[in-house]
């Protein structure tokens, strides 16, 4: 802009004013000025719109976040009520089918108790029955034998000599009771019967005797027959009794017992034999285990394995024990096993890594907190900032230095005052 000749009324009246000079560096920079803070407003307003398109993204990148964690919470909701769902129907099962089992174990059971009630009852029958035909016997067989040995007996002169017969056949009766009751005493009872079948010979050999010499042969036989008949008859249901007494055992099921003692002695044996092997099984391979490991930490780690071998030898021992290997690391590397320097700094830069990304900074950014490469013994070194900003030479073109707004504000007043200045 150029100097001219300005007018100005006063008191009614022209007067001429000085010429008013502007500086062209100044109107430069105010131009300059006017020119960035309109390019400041439109990066402002570029700013402002990326920023709220930015942030329209980031909703709705937020919402597309939500809505997946929406969907997997659903669907884990979905999968949690199908197993709750699947556990429950498994409980129904599993407890209807325990009920059946109980309810078909209880039939059984009762069905098992009903059969032997039966089976208990049916041996009951059949041991009534065993005893009254072994007694309607004995009877039989006394009625048939006593008339022979009453004639063997008979004596005009000494009549009461016929009742040795009752006293033969009665006697042997008595006995034998006597040892039915030792056996339901659980007394021995052997005497009893021997007793018995003494008195029982005697008397059938008085039969045969005197059905001999006064009858036939076969009377004599009959009645001898007769005499030992029904006292054995009757001796051995006693006997019988006295096996169920002490639960013995018939030859079947003597057999039977014989049979499962073999099989389980060959089960046994079979067992041992298979424990056995399973035994040097189990001893070769922790023997090839041993060896393995052995090879592995001479390879892997030489002056450990070196160390360690010396070790063993001066402890006394034939091999390389898990403390002998931990004593050894610990005196080569200074760290027990699992541990070393390397694994140590490999430890630690993980832990920088985690950090840094929980921080969002990078990785080689170290915390103020803590310090992975420094012992927590030693204090942080800090170091004072020197702020030098570079000299600027030459002459630069319009625009080139990009200001704050701060500055530029300083600027737009500095360049007013200067022209107030000019002005007075």
């Amino acid at each position: 802009m150029t100097a001219t000749s300005v007018e100005k009324q006063v008191n009614g009246t022209s007067v001429a004013s000085p010429e008013l000079r502007f500086d062209p560096r100044a109107l430069a920079e105010a131009e300059a000025i006017r020119t960035r803070a309109a390019a400041d407003a439109e990066a402002a307003r570029i700013e402002a719109e990326g920023k709220a398109e930015a942030e329209k993204i980031k909703a709705a990148e937020d919402a597309r976040k939500q809505k997946i964690l929406n969907d997997k919470a659903e669907a884990r909701a979905i999968e949690e009520q199908a197993a709750r769902d699947a556990r429950i129907a498994k409980h129904n099962k599993d407890r209807r089918e325990a009920e059946l089992a109980q309810a078909a174990a209880e039939e059984e059971s009762r069905q098992a108790k009903n059969d032997e009630a039966k089976a208990a009852e049916e041996i009951a029958v059949a041991d009534d029955k065993w005893r009254s035909y072994a007694l309607n016997f004995y009877r039989v067989c006394a009625v048939v034998a006593m008339p022979v040995q009453i004639a063997a007996f008979y004596n005009p002169r000494a009549i009461w000599l016929m009742a040795a017969p009752l006293m033969l056949e009665g006697g042997a009766w008595v006995v034998l009771k006597g040892a039915a009751a030792a056996v339901a005493n659980r007394r021995p009872s052997w005497h009893y019967r021997l007793i018995a079948w003494l008195l029982a010979f005697i008397a059938a050999g008085i039969n045969l005797w005197h059905g001999l010499n006064a009858f036939d042969p076969a009377t004599a036989l009959g009645t001898a027959f007769a005499s030992i008949a029904g006292p054995g008859v009757w001796d051995l249901h006693e006997h019988g009794r006295i096996r169920k007494r002490d639960g013995a055992l018939t030859s079947r099921e003597r057999k039977a017992a014989e049979n499962a003692a073999k099989a389980e002695a060959k089960r046994l044996a079979a067992e041992e034999k298979q424990r056995a092997a399973d035994e040097e099984a189990a001893k070769k391979a922790a023997e090839e285990a041993a060896a393995k490991l052995a090879a592995d930490r001479e390879a892997m780690f030489p002056k450990v394995w070196q160390h360690a071998v010396k070790l063993a030898a001066d402890l006394g021992k034939t091999s390389v024990t898990d403390a002998i290997w931990a004593q050894a690391k610990l005196d080569v590397e200074g760290a027990k096993p699992g541990e070393s320097a390397d694994v140590i700094r490999m430890r630690n830069a993980a832990q920088a890594r985690v950090e840094a990304a929980r921080q969002n900074r990078p990785v080689n950014t170290l915390s103020k907190a803590t310090n992975a490469q420094r012992a927590s013994q030693v204090p942080p070194v800090k170091k004072q900032r020197v702020y030098s900003p570079p000299a600027r030479r030459g002459i630069r073109s319009k625009g080139d230095v990009k200001y704050t707004s701060a500055a530029r504000r300083q600027a737009s007043i500095a360049a007013k005052q200067t022209a107030e200045k000019k002005d007075r």
